[in-house]
């Protein structure tokens, strides 16, 4: 299970920086810390929201940002506490507190219907916003991101079933006893992995645990009708061509009470498509933008 592999790898904090978008230097920007977010918005044109996953950075998307920027209102979302961003005094209730900050924020920054990309728990975010506060979204990408992650442990599991399981991640991630690892599907490259691996160092392991139960135990799937309002496009890692078919059915079994979702397989690619297969990530995001 892709989430839960990734914080088994995650055991300790330090005070990297979020590093500035890569178009942030020749465009204008601003930036508002809230309760559980910190919203930076940079440069002008459509409005493109950017929520990364779990202990990851807005810098996730710095090559998309290069490459999109300069026709684009960039909206990054950093959760506070992740990859070396100065964690909240409470984590309670954290997704959908983000979530409503998050909604607030565009509100008051007279933001209607943006381009919503999210990766991972940042997919299962973009699908929260917008089911609780349509004009916050216009239409979704959800990137490597199923509605329940639980469905990666069979047919039949169900939150309660799996609550246990990550309730002893994040008690071993609190208490620094899970080992420092990338395993390989989070990347299919030593320097994505590496990368990967810093922000998860960086990241306040309270945040981190709090958001891996939240994220593991949310069973959207009931939802998914009320998105139908807006179109909704999923990109999904496929790493090899063995596991397509396999894959290919999990998603369509995942999304099937939202018909009109467009699924789109990356083969080639490890959970962090924008790291393994930067142009076809950037070409995809082109794409939703345009409403291609």
């Amino acid at each position: 299970m892709r989430i839960l592999a990734l914080i088994a790898a995650a055991c300790a904090a330090s005070t990297l920086n979020w590093s500035a978008p890569a178009c942030a230097a020749s465009t204008p920007s601003s930036e508002q810390r809230l309760a559980r977010i910190t919203v930076k918005a940079v440069g002008q044109g459509s409005p493109v929201v950017l929520i990364p996953g779990l202990a990851s950075p807005p810098a996730v998307f710095d090559n998309l940002a290069a490459k999109i920027g300069k026709d684009h209102r960039l909206i990054f979302v950093q959760v506070n506490g992740f990859a070396g961003s100065p964690a909240s005094a409470s984590v309670d209730n954290l997704l959908p507190g983000a979530v409503d900050e998050l909604a607030g924020w565009l509100a008051a920054n007279h933001v209607e219907k943006p381009a919503v990309v999210g990766h991972s728990m940042g997919g299962l975010m973009a699908m929260m916003l917008a089911k609780s506060h349509p004009p916050a979204a216009g239409k979704l990408l959800i990137v490597d991101a199923l509605p329940f992650y639980g469905m990666l442990f069979g047919p039949s599991a169900t939150p309660e079933a799996i609550r246990p399981v990550v309730e002893q991640m994040r008690a071993g991630l609190v208490n620094g006893t899970s080992p420092v690892q990338v395993p390989p599907h989070m990347s299919n490259t030593d320097a994505g992995k590496a990368i990967i691996l810093s922000w998860l160092k960086a990241s306040d392991r309270k945040t981190v645990g709090e958001a891996l139960v939240e994220d593991s135990t949310t069973d959207f799937r009931p939802e998914l009708p009320a998105l139908s309002g807006a179109p909704v496009t999923v990109l999904y890692a496929v790493p090899s061509l063995e596991m397509k078919p396999t894959t290919d059915g999990l998603y369509r079994e995942a999304y099937k009470s939202l018909p009109n979702a467009r699924l789109i397989p990356v083969e080639g690619s490890e959970h962090f498509i924008m790291l393994d297969q930067p142009a076809r990530f950037r070409a995809a995001v082109e794409d939703f933008i345009a409403g291609k």
